[in-house]
């Protein structure tokens, strides 16, 4: 009898497992599925009836009736078999919608049908929610963060900067605002209190940055000709495969932090960087920043860096709304970011 090494007995069982979960997955989607289409075609029926002028009497008694007939069976309380309806109606004639109606589950269907009115948001927000995975409860915080609005307004100059093969998901990594509500500060802080309190609350600090972000450190050193340099936060993104390189500041943005930016990057690229990465990019998160301002500093330079502000509350800029572009232009950055 072979003798089996303990590493072969460890891949053998790993391989195992991982056939077991894809089992698991590929049941729980095929489930979420059957699901999703019966819903439909009830919202559909129902829909269907009340263009015929039946009355809204036929939902409590259809309600009554599932419920008595399976008994155990979840989903036919009459709020459900409204939302059913109101999900066929306002889903059914969008073509951007339709193909992703089976994408994910009914519950965060539900959570983006109440929570978003548009269709360009609610394709954005089904698209992340499949494509990062993110729980009902992400996504609901997502959602009441603005990162719809966030990522179609955020500032960077990496169109110029960066190769075609990472800029488009590059851009996906950078909002325009931060939302750092869950750090408790006082309304007057200090850089080094902001920086202490983001490491401290590491979880929410990355949940909020966005999906792939991974932790390097603080206070980063990096050498040159004996003398020392901090870089305030360094992240790394492990789709984008790069370094990422933070700089806090609790005032306004001034177009002399891009160049600070840049020296660093380029410091990291030389110093830092592993030969299989790509080069680093940089955030500077400040307190307020003007847009023109913003946009002047990035047209020049070949480092790619964003410009973002950030807020200690839960309070969201009024303005966002009038600020977006138009539905063809979010509609091409949407697919850009999903591809």
């Amino acid at each position: 009898m072979k003798e089996i090494s303990s590493t072969e007995q460890f891949d053998f069982i790993s391989e195992i497992k991982t056939k077991v979960r894809q089992a698991q997955y590929d049941t729980l989607k095929a489930v979420n599925v059957a699901l999703i289409n019966l819903y439909w075609e009830i919202g559909k029926s129902l829909t269907e009836k009340q263009s015929l002028n039946w009355g809204k009497a036929v939902v409590p008694t259809l309600s009554a009736e599932l419920q008595k007939e399976f008994p155990g069976v979840g989903g036919f309380s009459v709020g459900n078999l409204w939302l059913m309806a109101q999900f066929y109606t306002e889903y059914q004639e969008d073509e951007n919608l339709v193909p992703l109606v089976r994408e994910i589950s009914w519950s965060k269907h539900v959570t983006i049908l109440k929570k978003c009115k548009d269709s360009l948001e609610r394709q954005f927000y089904i698209l992340s929610t499949k494509k990062f995975g993110w729980t009902k409860n992400v996504l609901i915080h997502q959602i009441e963060n603005k990162t719809y609005e966030k990522y179609l307004l955020n500032q960077t100059n990496f169109d110029s900067t960066l190769p075609d093969s990472i800029k488009n998901q590059a851009v996906l990594a950078v909002k325009d605002e931060y939302t750092f509500s869950f750090l408790g500060l006082a309304d007057e802080h200090s850089e080094r209190e902001l920086e202490n309190a983001l490491v401290q609350n590491i979880r929410n600090f990355l949940l909020e940055m966005g999906h792939q972000f991974t932790f390097v450190g603080n206070q980063f050193k990096i050498e040159v000709e004996e003398k020392e340099y901090f870089v305030d936060l360094l992240l790394y993104h492990r789709q984008l495969q790069c370094l990422v390189a933070i700089e806090l500041k609790i005032g306004e943005f001034i177009p002399e932090y891009k160049g600070k930016m840049e020296f660093y990057l380029t410091l990291l690229n030389e110093k830092v960087r592993m030969p299989n990465e790509n080069d680093s990019i940089g955030i500077i998160i400040c307190k307020e920043k003007n847009r023109t301002v913003v946009e002047y500093s990035l047209k020049t330079g070949n480092q790619p860096i964003g410009v973002a502000s950030y807020n200690t509350s839960t309070q969201i800029p009024k303005d966002y709304q009038k600020l977006l572009p138009d539905n063809k232009t979010i509609s091409e950055k949407i697919e850009k970011y999903f591809q």
